[in-house]
């Protein structure tokens, strides 16, 4: 068997892995990231020159570092001839191979994920008919499968047949073939919840993919399989594909924003740019600037940056404290999403605001424990504001009494809230519920906030809905 050498790469705020596959002194980098230049660091370090950038597809959640990878090393982008592409490429597409060394890469058509999937087989050039490996981007998942609603309803139906007849053709590969997935857990393109694992083989997942088996089987049970426990993606999605067909911009490198002192960071505020306080909840809830919004810098930073502040607007930062990598990954976890306007982040932070003689913001936080002592008691005098995904509704169950709104419709359904009434807000881990505070008392609502736990901490059981 040929020599093959890999690095695999999880980028945990999307949810998806990029790869770096070598053979020799040779190297294909598959599916990147915008922020390319953290591949080509390990590849330079390795002894590998990237001679190819390898697409699956049109990516929605991200924007692709294929071509920052071109402008850094003159490697050759080889994408799916479907993908509408308005930049210089090699146009790929059934049976297409790109030779990498001893290796040989096959194009595999897969769609489902998107009309213009590819995946790409891996073997010896000696033996190309016997791959070791599949790169299935979002075709084959870990556990899952890639969703086929991304793109809008008129095209989801013919989608899921599709991909129904791409993951059976994946089924015809021998059990020992590595499966190479890009999107896997924490990505809202999966189907259903994909394994913490993040490669696979064919036989393990032949044995416990649900999706898979179900491929197998008909039209109709595949369908309610991958449609029917979808929750919400992010609505940047809506502008990913379009900037990756033009070709995103080529930054070559990070660029941080500046530091503001609390002065220039109101007047920047006051024109209009939106703040994203990436702090604890526990520390905004104690001190904010007004009018900030509280995203926690974690694993759904950008995705919840995506949700609610307009695609492209301009940021402002209120970074952690004595965190001293917070601003390069707060850029570029934005960067990989579009957002490039950042105008600067508060020195001194809070702290620095409060000094300066500026107002600050703050808001009760409380448990749930609480609260159902409160109205057993005939104490609860506030709106009790459930802010999960309607299919955790659906599928856990409710809070009875509680208004229902998803954090993202928040704020468009303010006005559905009585006015002058207080909120107390709570989602299930105390993430969204902290997100959802924040844009209430953005809007001069009366706020408190359960900041650990949510609905399964009710001391009763939960209402199914009917």
């Amino acid at each position: 068997m040929a020599r093959m050498d890999l690095e695999l790469f999880v980028t945990p705020g999307l949810g998806d892995a990029s790869y770096l596959l070598a053979s020799g002194r040779d190297a294909v980098l598959v599916d990147p990231q915008r922020d390319a230049w953290r591949f080509l660091e390990v590849a330079e370090r390795r002894g590998w020159r990237v001679r190819h950038v390898l697409e699956t597809h049109v990516h929605n959640d991200y924007l692709s570092g294929a071509l920052e990878t071109r402008a850094a090393t003159g490697a050759e982008i080889a994408a799916p001839a479907r993908g509408g592409y308005g930049f210089e490429h090699r146009a790929m597409d059934e049976g297409d191979t790109i030779e990498l060394g001893a290796l040989r890469l096959t194009a595999m058509a897969t769609p489902g994920h998107t009309p213009e999937h590819l995946a790409w087989l891996v073997g010896p050039t000696d033996a190309p008919d016997e791959p070791s490996a599949v790169f299935t981007g979002g075709s084959l998942l870990v556990g899952s499968a890639g969703r086929t609603d991304l793109l809008g309803p008129a095209l989801t139906d013919a989608l899921t047949r599709d991909q129904q007849r791409s993951l059976r053709r994946l089924a015809e590969l021998s059990d020992a073939v590595e499966v190479l997935p890009t999107h896997g857990a924490g990505s809202f393109c999966s189907a259903g919840p994909a394994s913490a694992s993040r490669v696979s083989t064919i036989g393990a997942e032949r044995f416990a993919n649900p999706t898979f088996g179900l491929a197998g089987g008909g039209l109709a049970d595949f369908r309610a399989g991958v449609l029917g426990g979808l929750g919400r993606f992010p609505a940047y999605y809506a502008h990913m594909a379009g900037i990756n067909r033009r070709g995103p911009r080529v930054l070559g490198r990070l660029i941080l924003p500046p530091a503001l002192a609390p002065a220039a960071f109101e007047a920047s505020a006051n024109a209009g740019t939106t703040i994203i306080d990436a702090r604890g909840r526990a520390a905004f809830a104690a001190a904010h600037v007004p009018g900030s919004i509280n995203i926690e810098l974690d694993g759904t930073f950008a995705g919840y940056v995506g949700w609610l502040v307009p695609f492209g607007a301009p940021l402002l930062l209120v970074l952690p404290e004595r965190s001293p990598d917070a601003l390069a990954q707060a850029t570029t976890e934005l960067l990989r999403i579009g957002y490039e306007w950042v105008s600067g982040w508060l020195e001194g932070g809070v702290t620095a605001w409060a000094e300066s003689g500026r107002r600050v913001g703050s808001y009760a936080t409380t448990t749930m424990r609480a609260l159902h002592q409160e109205r057993a008691a005939g104490e609860a005098a506030s709106i009790l504001l459930d802010v999960r995904q309607p299919i955790e509704w659906q599928n856990d169950g409710i809070v009875p009494g509680a208004e229902r709104i998803f954090v993202a419709d928040l704020p468009a359904r303010l006005a559905e809230l009585p006015a002058g009434s207080p909120v107390t807000v709570f989602c299930k881990s105390g993430s969204r519920a902290t997100i959802a505070a924040s844009l209430l008392d953005r809007a001069g609502v009366e706020v408190r906030v359960v900041t650990r736990g949510g609905a399964g901490r009710w001391p009763e059981p939960l209402e199914r809905l009917g």
